[in-house]
């Protein structure tokens, strides 16, 4: 993802750990991966991570630079 930079300075941080940053798009961006507005940007920078999910959603992933990015879409 050429543009990763500009994709997370476009998004709201909600979120920070030593292992997970969470965005939320509050500028209705497409996610590179369906093209659809997605919800959240979750950044796992671990090699593993658990999440916790409170409520079902679809998720569209890419890696970049060894980070797993997840892109959360809510039903």
């Amino acid at each position: 993802m050429d543009d990763y930079d500009e994709l997370v300075s476009s998004l709201t941080p909600r979120q920070e750990s030593d292992s997970v940053k969470i965005y939320q798009n509050t500028v209705g961006l497409a996610c590179p991966a369906c093209d659809d507005s997605f919800d959240n940007l979750i950044v796992c920078q671990d090699e593993f991570n658990t999440l916790g999910l409170d409520f079902a959603m679809d998720i569209c992933t890419h890696v970049h630079e060894g980070d797993a990015l997840l892109f959360t879409h809510k039903h």
